[in-house]
């Protein structure tokens, strides 16, 4: 790749992803709200910043100066844990903005659109053909990540643009300041608190942002045309070990109260390929657990640090 666009560039997983390329030597047109962190970019490489909120996605073909993108990366997602979950004109809107992107990626003569979408999709599909679920608000995020990756996938083919989507299992790492489960899990064991859990039997992945990163690098060089692709691990761990292993490294000493919840709804990961990506790209998840969990523990254990500087007026 020589030049992109991405959109949410200064996110979690954009600005990450964005950051990479840049180190690599691609020119990014990135994509976002706020001005002052799309600024900070500059100093990673030939970065050009757009100031770009939902409302104006549908002229992005006049807001970038410039044409023929080798890929168009969205990122960008408003609400995607705590209560804007089950704020559904929030969540719609969303899947609009997405098909707003995908529309001005083919005006931008951008030769391929790669969307992120969400390991819950997978759980979507199943509640739809089900009448014993207990459906939870976050399926209102989950239904409008499926509905922007199906429509975005229509227009794609009627507008003769390539298009893949990585489906992301749960993210952690440095950068992430959402309330996720990784984060209240690490934060609490960091504050030497129990966490209250579900039983946990289940089968549960979580995906560090370097691999996520290295993912959809290789679903831009690689993926098969209109290919969705699971992005996490190939093996999966049962819920209880991996949060145990958590647990073992952050802080052994503190204990894990698993029960406090019912499971809820499982993923039935059998209905996905997981070793798609592999098979199409020779993609797969390097990072070692143990030290990314520990990167991961000592950035929040400094986000929350309190301020400990003399401040006077």
């Amino acid at each position: 790749m020589k030049k992109v666009i991405v959109t949410g560039a200064t996110g979690f997983i954009g600005g990450a992803f964005t950051r990479k390329l840049l180190k690599q030597g691609v020119k990014v047109y990135g994509i976002d709200v706020s001005a002052d962190k799309l600024k900070e970019m500059k100093k990673y490489g030939d970065f050009i910043p757009v100031v770009a909120d939902f409302s104006v996605y549908n002229k992005l073909n006049e807001l970038v100066n410039d044409k023929c993108f080798d890929a168009f990366f969205h990122f960008a997602w408003q609400g995607f844990f705590g209560n804007a979950l089950k704020d559904y004109e929030l969540q719609l809107n969303n899947a609009k903005y997405s098909c707003d992107a995908i529309v001005e990626a083919k005006k931008l003569d951008c030769k391929k659109f790669i969307m992120a979408g969400t390991k819950n999709e997978i759980e979507i599909k199943a509640f739809i053909n089900s009448d014993s679920f207990s459906p939870r608000y976050s399926y209102i995020y989950s239904t409008s990540k499926l509905a922007a990756e199906v429509i975005c996938k229509t227009l794609a083919y009627n507008l003769d643009i390539e298009y893949n989507a990585g489906l992301i299992s749960m993210a952690y790492g440095e950068g992430n300041e959402s309330q996720t489960l990784p984060n209240i899990v690490i934060n609490q064991l960091l504050n030497n608190i129990s966490p209250k859990l579900i039983e946990g039997n289940n089968y549960y992945d979580m995906i560090y942002i370097d691999d996520i990163v290295d993912a959809f690098i290789a679903i831009s060089e690689k993926g098969g045309n209109f290919k969705s692709y699971y992005v996490g691990h190939r093996r999966l761990k049962i819920f209880r070990d991996l949060i145990t292993e958590i647990r073992d490294i952050v802080n052994p000493s503190v204990d894990l109260l698993f029960g406090e919840f019912n499971d809820g709804a499982n993923i039935d990961y059998s209905q996905r390929d997981l070793d798609a990506l592999y098979n199409d790209t020779g993609f797969e998840c390097k990072s070692d657990f143990r030290e990314s969990i520990l990167k991961t523990a000592e950035w929040l254990k400094a986000r929350n640090a309190p301020d400990t500087h003399t401040h006077t007026t």
